[in-house]
């Protein structure tokens, strides 16, 4: 259930759409929890996605970038721990196979990933090339020309 409405925000901005369709489809009902993630600002044009993937190896996880989709997967292996004999009475751990899709603005680029902690990091830069960079334009005066005979007659 959301609490708060984003109409305001469509009324007054232009060329915005998709930011606010992502925002309604994240925070739609029925919206996978699982694994739960932070996304961070750890700079001006850098960003940091975590995702908690407690039990997951490195070898049981996949990271891949694709246009403006990155898409994090994770499938636990069949035999866990190698104990195909052990009967788990109590599973509270989640091991279920899960995969995030994340959607990237234009120039957004996929830098660094690292396995921490339980926390899988995944760092982000955006580089926005030179051609697309705002630059400034000199603005350039048109100066009256001087009447050659008015001045002349001045002087006399």
């Amino acid at each position: 259930m959301r609490t708060f409405d984003l109409t305001p925000f469509y009324r007054s901005t232009v060329g915005f759409d998709r930011f606010f369709n992502l925002l309604d489809q994240a925070t739609a009902d029925g919206s996978p929890g699982y694994p739960p993630y932070n996304i961070e600002r750890t700079g001006d044009n850098a960003y940091r996605i975590s995702v908690a993937v407690s039990g997951f190896a490195l070898n049981e996880l996949s990271i891949v970038a694709k246009e403006n989709t990155l898409t994090i997967k994770g499938e636990k292996v069949a035999n866990e721990n190698g104990k195909e004999k052990s009967e788990v009475l109590y599973r509270g751990i989640a091991a279920r196979a899960f995969e995030r899709v994340f959607q990237l603005a234009d120039f957004v680029a996929v830098k660094n990933a690292s396995l921490e902690n339980g926390l899988l990091h995944v760092d982000l830069v955006r580089e926005i090339p030179e051609a697309k960079k705002p630059r400034n334009i000199p603005i350039a005066t048109t100066a009256a020309p001087a009447i050659e005979g008015s001045a002349e007659k001045a002087a006399a």
